[in-house]
C-alpha cells in the first residue's frame, strides 16, 4: 500500500474535494477525527480535523501529483525563489527532513545532508526525490549512495526517548525543531557552510532558537514542500531508510507486524502487542501522545 500525506488549508481542501468527486469518482463519508473520507477502487483520502490530508491505496501517484501541481504550485514557486536567492552558485548547503512523525509505531528520525555542485549532479542522475514518491526497496539503495557521497547526519529518537522528550517539550513542533537543529549542528561540526534548508512545519523561530553556537551563524530557510529541493529530498531518503530499518528490527524483536501510519489496522496491531506484552510496555514501541492510545 502506498501513502501520501500533506497539511492543507480549508480552501485547498474544497478544491481537492471537487477533484476527487468529479475526476476520481470518489464516494464520500465521515470517519473519526475527519471532515470527510473519499473512497474509490484505487485509494481512499481522509481529510482530518487537524488539517492533514492522508491518501492510501494501491496507486496514489496520479492524485498526489495532481494535488502537488494544482494546489501547491504557487507556494512551491514562491518558496523556491526565496531559497534560490539565498544560495550562491556552487555553494554547499544542508537540507533536513524527518520520518516517523505521523506513525504511531517506531521512532522519529531526522536526517540532514550537505550537497555541493558535484554530489548534487550525482543525486539528480540517481533519481533522488522525495522519499514519499519512492518504494522502500529503492529508498534503501539510494540511502547507501547518499551516505557514500555526502556529509550527513541521522538522529534517531526511539519511542521511549521520544515519549520522554515529548513530555519535556509538550509540543511536537518543538521536538521536531530540536531534532533538525541537532543534525544541522552535527554536519557543521565536520563541514562548515553558510546555509540550511528545511521543510516548513511550524514557526520559523523554533529551529533557529534550538541551534547552538555554530548554527547561529548560518542562514536558515524553511519553505513549503522543501522536498522538491535535492538536499532535502536526500535527507528525506536517509530518514525514511532508517525509520524502515528500525521498524523491521522492532518486528523481529517482538514478532509482531507494525504498520505505518495511525489507521484502524495499527490499533489492532497495538492491541496484539498489549495482549502479548502488557499496556505498560507500549511506550517501548509507540508514540504515547497519539489518539491511538485512547482508542486502546
Amino acid at each position: 500500500m502506498n501513502t501520501y500525506s500533506i497539511k492543507i488549508l480549508p480552501n485547498q481542501a474544497e478544491i481537492i474535494e471537487n477533484i476527487l468527486k468529479s475526476k476520481y469518482n470518489c464516494v464520500f463519508d465521515v470517519v473519526q477525527y475527519s471532515f470527510w473520507r473519499a473512497k474509490n477502487l484505487s485509494f481512499q483520502a481522509i481529510y482530518y480535523t487537524s488539517g492533514k490530508l492522508l491518501i492510501q491505496g494501491k496507486d496514489v501517484s496520479a492524485v498526489s501529483n495532481e494535488i502537488d501541481s494544482i494546489i501547491l504550485k504557487k507556494d512551491i514557486s514562491e518558496s523556491t525563489t526565496v531559497h534560490e536567492n539565498n544560495i550562491q552558485l556552487g555553494e554547499k548547503y544542508i537540507g533536513t527532513d524527518e520520518s516517523g512523525k505521523g506513525d504511531f509505531f517506531g521512532p522519529l528520525v531526522i536526517a540532514g545532508v550537505q550537497v555541493n555542485e558535484n554530489n548534487k549532479k550525482l543525486f539528480v542522475d540517481l533519481g533522488i526525490k522525495d522519499s514519499k514518491k519512492l518504494e522502500d526497496k529503492k529508498i534503501k539503495q539510494l540511502a547507501i549512495q547518499i551516505k557514500n557521497n555526502a556529509m550527513h547526519s541521522v538522529v534517531v529518537i526511539n519511542p521511549q526517548k521520544y515519549n520522554e522528550l515529548y513530555l519535556k517539550f509538550k509540543n511536537l513542533n518543538k521536538l521536531l525543531a530540536w531534532g533538525h537543529a541537532r543534525v544541522i549542528e552535527n554536519i557543521l561540526d565536520k563541514s562548515p557552510c553558510n546555509y540550511a534548508l528545511a521543510d516548513k512545519f511550524g514557526d520559523e523561530s523554533l529551529i533557529k532558537n534550538a541551534l547552538m553556537t555554530k548554527g547561529k551563524n548560518i542562514i536558515l530557510n524553511q519553505i513549503v514542500r522543501a522536498e522538491a529541493d535535492i538536499a532535502v529530498a536526500a535527507a528525506s531518503i536517509l530518514a525514511r531508510a532508517e525509520f524502515v530499518k528500525r521498524i523491521d528490527e522492532m518486528q523481529e524483536k517482538y514478532k509482531i507486524t507494525f504498520s505505518k501510519g495511525a489507521s484502524s489496522k495499527v490499533v489492532e496491531e497495538a492491541k496484539t502487542f498489549v495482549n502479548k506484552y502488557s499496556f505498560e510496555r507500549l511506550h517501548e514501541i509507540a508514540k504515547m501522545h497519539f489518539k491511538t492510545v485512547n482508542e486502546l
